[in-house]
């Protein structure tokens, strides 16, 4: 649970930063970190779960098949059988996982955890056997099948582990199973910070190197081998280039100062930050702390959606999202041929759009201004009764029917998602600024994935921004979203948005 909100971060005064010269990140080495996360991670915690569930069907399917294949000959009822079909897996699964069986380390080494997996697997098939003796229960149980089970299931484990020291090899080598991470401070508390995080799993993190301010003989160029980067101002530009999972602070808990006046340019990044508690004389319980290795962590930011969110999220998205677009494909036909029939052009309008970690990405919507008037980069908003809009785009950008090309990207390209902050045009502005010139963490809005709805649209902020206020107002809406997301949220502001869209608030 990190201790510091992002709203608690907006409040940090702005304070001049120290001078730590120019980026020190050559061209050649920021294109190699980028190339290799561009892979895409894999997350951690998402693959042990999925052994964990692939080994319970596995387990449970050898049973089953077994069963059909010898059992049903006798006519013996799947209802005496099912218990220990499904019982045996899970009570498997359970003592694989206090065998520590269940880790990327345990994984690369097959032959070891699979003696212990094995023995396990052995004693909980004794155990069913001895249960049905000992309580005298009066079933027809096959003691061919029990050994048959037995002696499958550990030969399909053996096959699986074995398969999997390959896969997990390959993602190890690849890089996809590290946390790619950045120490931010130098000097002796990097020092000692790096050496504890040495002691970590091979694979299980990467340093990419030190960013720190200071530009004195306090901030080297080496630290226990990792380069100097850059400064923090480099940092945010690298970690959305570099895929930077973790950015841990390597300074003294009394360098308040410092630490808030690093923070305040992070909190913007999707990632988690840490502050090494090392270094710090205040000590917490064992619990109070995350670890890295050896190295003690205190949470200070985790990015907003941790892996299984993740998961849940896109799943909710492309399964809601395939039955929106069937459901409304009538619509956008008729909407097409409105389209065609009112004004020459195209039927559809591609835009670009700030996505999630400020990548830009082409937003598709049914074209509502004349083709000779389209302004991809929406130099200039929409206004009441404004002449560039076409009689049919009247009607569809008030009702939003406009947007619902966008239902392609959240469901065949994936870079939108149903619910979250609305992705803006690249040079919109509020009155004749750019938003990121008007508040103050802009950009933290894009920490998620943006939305073809969300809670600042549900609550009136849609529409124009052509004032300080409102781009303000919506900013503040799509911070609170993303500092409090639940599926329920997400649920609930799907079913509020078509009230919304009745009222028709600020939409021109």
């Amino acid at each position: 649970m990190a201790f510091i909100s992002a709203q608690q971060m907006r409040s940090v005064t702005p304070k001049p930063s120290t001078p730590g010269g120019q980026s020190r990140v050559s061209p050649e080495l920021l294109q190699k970190f980028t190339q290799e996360g561009a892979q895409g991670a894999v997350s951690r915690l998402i693959f042990v779960g999925a052994v964990r569930l692939a080994e319970f069907f596995g387990l449970a399917l050898v049973s089953l098949l077994l069963y059909y294949g010898h059992v049903e000959r006798e006519r013996a009822s799947l209802s005496i059988y099912l218990p220990l079909i499904l019982g045996a897996p899970f009570l498997a699964v359970i003592l694989f996982q206090s065998l520590h069986a269940y880790s990327i380390a345990a994984f690369n080494a097959p032959v070891r955890s699979l003696f212990r997996m094995g023995l396990a697997w052995i004693g909980v098939f004794l155990a069913a056997a001895t249960a049905l003796y000992f309580l005298k229960l009066d079933l027809p149980v096959s003691r061919l099948w029990l050994a048959g089970g037995c002696a499958l299931g550990l030969a399909a484990l053996t096959a699986e582990r074995l398969i999997l020291a390959r896969v997990v090899s390959r993602l190890t080598r690849s890089g996809r199973l590290e946390r790619r991470a950045v120490v931010v401070g130098g000097g002796e508390f990097a020092h000692q910070l790096l050496r504890d995080i040495a002691k970590a799993d091979p694979g299980e993190l990467r340093i990419l190197g030190v960013f720190d301010d200071r530009a004195d003989d306090r901030a080297p160029d080496m630290v226990e081998g990792y380069p100097k980067l850059g400064n923090v101002d480099d940092l945010v530009e690298f970690a959305r280039a570099a895929r930077v999972d973790l950015a841990i602070f390597a300074m003294p808990i009394s360098a308040e100062g410092r630490i808030l006046e690093m923070l305040r340019k992070l909190w913007v990044l999707p990632i988690d930050v840490r502050l090494s508690a090392h270094a710090n004389r205040l000590r917490f319980r064992p619990r109070s702390y995350s670890y890295v290795g050896a190295a003690p962590m205190l949470d200070v930011f985790d990015k907003p959606l941790g892996d299984w969110d993740i998961l849940l999220k896109m799943v909710f998205d492309r399964i809601v999202g395939a039955l929106a677009l069937i459901a409304l494909s009538p619509l956008m036909l008729i909407t097409a041929i409105a389209i065609k029939l009112d004004s020459p052009g195209p039927v559809l309008f591609r835009q670009k759009r700030y996505g999630f970690n400020n990548e830009l990405i082409d937003v598709l919507k049914f074209r509502s201004l004349r083709a000779d008037k389209l302004d991809a980069a929406a130099s200039k908003l929409v206004t009441r009764d404004d002449p560039r809009v076409t009689r049919v785009g009247r009607f569809i950008r008030r009702t939003s029917i406009d947007e619902l090309p966008q239902l392609l990207n959240v469901v065949f390209t994936g870079d939108l998602s149903l619910v979250g902050p609305r992705p803006h045009a690249i040079l919109a502005k509020a009155a004749d600024r750019q938003y990121d010139e008007v508040v103050e963490g802009y950009f933290a809005r894009h920490r998620v994935k943006p939305g073809l709805t969300g809670w600042a649209q549900v609550n009136g902020w849609r529409g124009n921004t052509d004032t300080d206020e409102k781009i303000q107002n919506r900013v503040d809406h799509d911070l609170y979203y993303i500092e409090n997301w639940s599926i329920l949220l997400d649920i609930y502001i799907l079913a509020m948005t078509p009230i919304a869209l009745i009222r028709g608030e600020n939409a021109f």
